[in-house]
This record gives structure tokens, C-alpha cells and sequence, in this order.
């Protein structure tokens, strides 16, 4: 199936897109998407911990289960004042 990845803040400079597709397995996850990406953009795992998902625009768990297609989104944590 294919889904639409969306990245923000520093993600989306890591990987240098704000917007990519990427084809998964039937029964994927949001984690499941994560992980693909940290495989391609190692700087992106630093994120982890913290990395924030929503899919087709509310905020999700990573262990949501993506349908074809999708929109899921990563964002980083946010600091500022």
C-alpha cells in the first residue's frame, strides 16, 4: 500500500523534503513507517524518543495501523518562547 509521509521542523530538514511516499506492507504502522525512515536517514533516530505522529491530520499512536493511502506525519518536539 502506498502512504504519504509528511515531515516537519528538523525531520523535514534531515531528509531535505517536507513530503515523500513511500510503498508498505498491508498492516503497517505509523512505527512501522518511522522505522523505515530511520533506516534511510540515520539522523532522524536521535528523534525517537520524542517524534510525535498524526495520521490523516489527528494526532496518532505510532502503533496506528495505516491504510492506502494515508497521510501520516512525524514532528519533532518544539522549543522556542
Amino acid at each position: 500500500m502506498r502512504v504519504i509521509v509528511r515531515l516537519f521542523a528538523r525531520l523535514r530538514d534531515i531528509a531535505g523534503t517536507s513530503e515523500m511516499v513511500r510503498e508498505m506492507p498491508v498492516g503497517a504502522t505509523a512505527a512501522d513507517v518511522w522505522r523505515l525512515l530511520v533506516r534511510e536517514f540515520p539522523d532522524m533516530g536521535r528523534y525517537e524518543s520524542s517524534v510525535s505522529a498524526a495520521v490523516n491530520t489527528d494526532y496518532a499512536k505510532m502503533s496506528t495501523t495505516l491504510g492506502d493511502g494515508d497521510e501520516v506525519a512525524f514532528l519533532p518536539p518544539v522549543s522556542g518562547g
